[in-house]
């Protein structure tokens, strides 16, 4: 398709691609492919790998996205691949999956590349494909809102249009002195930070600290309490977690990537599914909500049997799963985890609370259809000049039935069963792994 722009009069022989979720992710994946006439891309919060990031974050089978868009999207007639099947079929990695892996090295376009700490699908691929691509010439910007909202607001319309009006139209503009980081750090019930100056990402002034689980008083602390306690839940309760707090001492940014690092047990079962929080709460202890209602919180989930680290890829910082072999829990086995959370940026006053939040996965809640749009398109051909009488044809806005009801994937069960069990102190080093970011 590229190649075929590039080839036509009205053309100028480069061309650049742009938009955000899907339309990120198809950038990765053709980029990397390199076309001769790809002059720039524009990703605008995407995943750069589907198992990793999508459908098997931590080693836990998620087929409720894929499936809620396969019966949104899906073509009447077989045309689509059914990558929910294949989540429940195919939970290791195998060539399928690396097959829905960008190879993010081989992009070396100009990149303008906008990523949010807040999409549960896209937050990690953004940055991870900003930082992989071997692209000398890129742009980070991180917002501080929704990843449409950001796309059209009028600012940032023409900021995208000073990049692509360089790499496309030549126009010397001096794009090229745009900050190479522009960071947003949220502060829930204070003011944002937006587009502050930075150099890269991770910050090269980080300074990583510990904060050491305390299960005696459901706690954070920067030593490891000398006394070795435990906390449980039952995995099939209503409530089914624990929590930990640490109240800030001083005002405290955290930005970049965290892991939490976890001493395990299932007594009842050889496996279990964790998810992960990490938010801030005000001074009193109440949680801070985004406009749409839902809680502002770096998030991390692990199946303990898939454990086994990359070595080679692992850092200090960021735990590297091979996802290729199951370890399952011997009866009374306590286990570390090196469980990763990805990336936020945080702001925390004096006396706010850092909370972790450590509990049963559940899969989420699968509306199924998802949404009702519904779209005309021509009879013939697709698409057609603005101005032209053509016949057309409605499509979509089905809310009430799935294509085929028979078809649809359901999430698997979760691999928790009884209590679970995380000990702290001691021998078990139980901490949280925080990125905090000194003032310039």
């Amino acid at each position: 398709m590229i190649e075929w722009i590039a080839s036509q009069k009205w053309c100028n022989g480069k061309v650049g691609m742009s938009g955000n979720s899907w339309l990120t992710v198809s950038q990765w994946f053709i980029a990397a492919e390199q076309p001769k006439h790809l002059a720039a891309i524009a990703p605008w919060e995407g995943f750069c790998d589907h198992f990793r990031e999508s459908s098997h974050r931590g080693g836990i089978p998620m087929p409720e996205f894929p499936e809620m868009i396969a019966e949104t999207f899906s073509s009447a007639h077989g045309m689509l691949e059914d990558q929910p099947r294949m989540i429940v079929e195919q939970p290791f990695m195998c060539s399928y999956w690396e097959d829905k892996a960008a190879r993010l090295e081989n992009i070396t376009v100009p990149a303008y590349v906008v990523a949010s700490y807040t999409n549960s699908v896209h937050t990690h691929g953004t940055f991870a494909g900003y930082r992989r691509i071997s692209s000398e010439k890129k742009w980070l910007r991180v917002h501080d809102t929704n990843e449409w909202y950001d796309y059209y607001s009028p600012e940032n319309v023409e900021d995208l249009r000073r990049f692509f009006d360089h790499y496309l139209k030549n126009i010397d503009n001096g794009w090229e002195q745009t900050p190479k980081v522009r960071l947003s750090v949220l502060n829930p019930g204070g003011k944002n930070i937006v587009n502050r100056v930075e150099n890269e990402f991770p910050l090269a002034r980080t300074k990583y600290t510990k904060l050491y689980l305390s299960a005696a008083d459901s706690s954070l602390s920067t030593s490891l309490p000398q006394k070795e306690t435990i906390s449980s839940y039952q995995s099939e309760s209503r409530q089914p977690k624990v929590t930990y707090r640490f109240r800030m001492t001083k005002s405290t940014e955290i930005t970049g990537y965290m892991k939490l690092h976890l001493w395990v047990s299932a007594p009842d079962h050889d496996d279990m599914d964790l998810a992960i929080k990490v938010e801030k709460l005000s001074k009193d202890r109440k949680p801070f909500f985004d406009p749409t209602g839902a809680t502002i919180a770096a998030t991390g989930y692990m199946r303990a049997s898939m454990r086994q680290l990359d070595t080679l890829r692992t850092t200090e910082a960021e735990p590297y799963y091979t996802y290729t072999t199951e370890q399952k829990l011997k009866p009374g086995e306590i286990v570390p985890l090196e469980i990763e959370i990805w990336p936020m940026g945080l702001m925390f006053d004096k006396d706010e609370i850092l909370q972790l939040t450590v509990e049963a996965y559940r899969p989420a809640a699968a509306a199924i259809p998802f949404g009702s749009a519904r779209i005309s398109i021509p009879k013939e051909g697709y698409t057609y000049q603005p101005g032209n009488n053509v016949d057309l044809v409605t499509l979509g806005g089905n809310e009430n039935q799935c294509a085929d009801p028979k078809e649809v994937v359901t999430s698997p069960a979760t691999h928790n069963a009884g209590k679970h069990c995380i000990y702290t102190g001691g021998r078990y080093d139980s901490y949280l792994y925080l990125p905090v970011i000194p003032e310039k």
